[in-house]
């Protein structure tokens, strides 16, 4: 299962991209509205992989035995 710390690095990254992406938007500043859509974007992807990660060892521990 994915570390809490990273689930929290990976969501901060999205805030922080959409932080961005809203002072871009503020500011017209086409480049602060791009990088930050580009960690907006990154985060959650990072995201969704934790949780498909997550996911796919929850399947393996439901079909394999205990030993």
């Amino acid at each position: 299962m994915s570390d809490f710390s990273d689930e929290i690095k990976h969501k901060a990254e999205e805030l922080k991209g959409r932080t961005k992406e809203t002072a871009g938007e503020a500011t017209d500043d086409q480049q602060l509205k791009d990088e930050g859509t580009g960690d907006k974007v990154a985060g959650k992807a990072k995201q969704a992989k934790d949780k498909a990660a997550d996911a796919a060892k929850k399947a393996k521990d439901a079909i394999t035995p205990d030993n």
